[in-house]
C-alpha cells in the first residue's frame, strides 16, 4: 500500500465514523489533516474490533473480547515496531509514528483502555470513571496534540488537550447510555447508582429516569468544565489547528449540552448536532481561534478542572 492509500482509507474511515471529527478536521492544514485522518483510523478500528461495531455503530457484547484485545494489540505493537502490516489502519499509525515521533507509551495508554472493556471493568468511583475516560480518550488527545505539533515533554499543552477527550467522552457516556446498557455496559460509577438507589441491570426503568437524569447532569456539568479547561491549550497551537480544536469542542460539546437540555428524554433518539449548527461552530472557532491568546491565553493550573492525568512513564 502506498501512502496515499492508507491516507484515502483513513479520510473514508472520518468520514463514516464522525461527521463532527470530519468536518472539523478539514479546518487543518493538509500535513496536519491527512496525519489526523491517520491516527483517527487507528483508533476506530481498535474501538470496531474491541466492540464488533462497523465505524462506531452496531455496538454488541463479544463472546471472544481477550483474543481481540490479543489481535489488536499485537497489530499496534508491529506498527510501533515499524513493521509493514497490510492492514491500513495500523499501516495508518506505523505513517504517524513515523513521521511524527507519537510517543509508544501513549498507544499503550490507550490500548489499556480496550483492555478494561474486555476484561468486563465497570468505574466504582468518579476518579476511576475519569481513569477510564483517559484511556480511551484523553490520551487521544495528548497524540492529537503530537500530530499537531506539540512537542511530547509540554505537558502544559497535553494536560489540556487531554481535558478535551475527558469532555469528549463524558459527553459520549451521556449520550449513549442506553446503547452501552443493551451491550450490558455501564460507565456511572457505582457510587453514584449506589447513592441514588439505581440498580445497574435496571438503569433504564422508567422509575430510574429522575435519577438517571440527575447523574446525567454531573457527566455533562464535567464535560463542560474539562472542555472550558482545554480551550486554554489553543494558544499554544499553530492558528489552523487551534480553530479545529476549537470547531470540535464546540461541535461535540453541543452533544453533552443537548443531552443536559433535553433531560429524560435525551435517549429517545441518537442525538447529534445538524449541519447548521456544525457552520456555525466553525465561525465561531474562527473567531475565537483568531482571539485565542486574549480568550484562552491566562495560565490554567494542573487541576483546573479537578483531575489530573496519569504520567507518562
Amino acid at each position: 500500500m502506498t501512502r496515499a492509500d492508507i491516507v484515502d482509507a483513513a479520510r473514508q474511515s472520518i468520514a463514516r465514523g464522525s461527521k463532527s471529527f470530519a468536518a472539523a478536521s478539514h479546518l487543518f492544514a493538509p500535513d496536519t489533516r491527512e496525519r489526523a485522518w491517520l491516527l483517527y483510523s487507528w483508533c476506530r478500528a481498535c474501538d470496531d474490533m474491541a466492540d464488533g461495531q462497523d465505524h462506531g455503530h452496531g455496538m454488541r457484547a463479544v463472546d471472544d473480547p481477550m483474543a481481540r484485545l490479543a489481535r489488536l494489540t499485537e497489530l499496534s505493537e508491529a506498527a510501533l515496531a515499524g513493521q509493514q502490516t497490510g492492514d491500513p489502519p495500523f499501516e495508518a499509525l506505523r505513517l504517524v509514528v513515523a513521521e511524527t515521533g507519537l510517543p509508544a507509551v501513549f498507544v499503550r495508554h490507550h490500548l489499556a483502555g480496550f483492555a478494561l472493556d474486555a476484561e468486563g471493568w465497570r468505574p466504582q468511583t468518579e476518579d476511576d470513571l475519569l481513569t477510564y475516560c483517559y484511556h480511551v480518550a484523553g490520551v487521544v488527545g495528548c497524540m492529537m496534540a503530537v500530530v499537531m505539533g506539540v512537542a511530547p515533554d509540554d505537558a502544559a499543552t497535553l494536560d489540556r488537550a487531554c481535558d478535551l477527550g475527558l469532555a469528549f467522552q463524558l459527553s459520549n457516556i451521556a449520550r449513549d447510555i442506553d446503547e452501552d446498557a443493551g451491550a450490558g455496559r455501564c460507565y456511572l460509577p457505582r457510587a453514584w447508582l449506589a447513592e441514588a438507589g439505581v440498580v445497574p441491570d435496571r438503569l433504564m426503568a422508567a422509575e430510574h429516569r429522575p435519577a438517571l437524569v440527575a447523574m446525567v447532569r454531573r457527566l455533562t456539568d464535567r464535560a463542560a468544565a474539562f472542555e472550558q479547561a482545554a480551550r486554554h491549550g489553543t494558544p499554544a497551537l499553530a492558528w489552523r489547528s487551534a480553530w479545529a480544536v476549537l470547531a470540535a469542542a464546540s461541535i461535540y460539546g453541543g452533544i453533552g449540552r443537548r443531552v443536559a437540555a433535553l433531560g429524560g428524554h435525551a435517549w429517545d433518539q441518537r442525538v447529534t448536532t445538524s449541519a447548521a449548527e456544525k457552520l456555525a461552530a466553525v465561525a465561531r472557532a474562527g473567531w475565537q481561534a483568531a482571539r485565542r491568546q486574549a480568550l484562552y491565553g491566562a495560565p490554567v493550573a494542573p487541576s483546573a478542572a479537578g483531575w489530573q492525568r496519569p504520567a507518562a512513564g
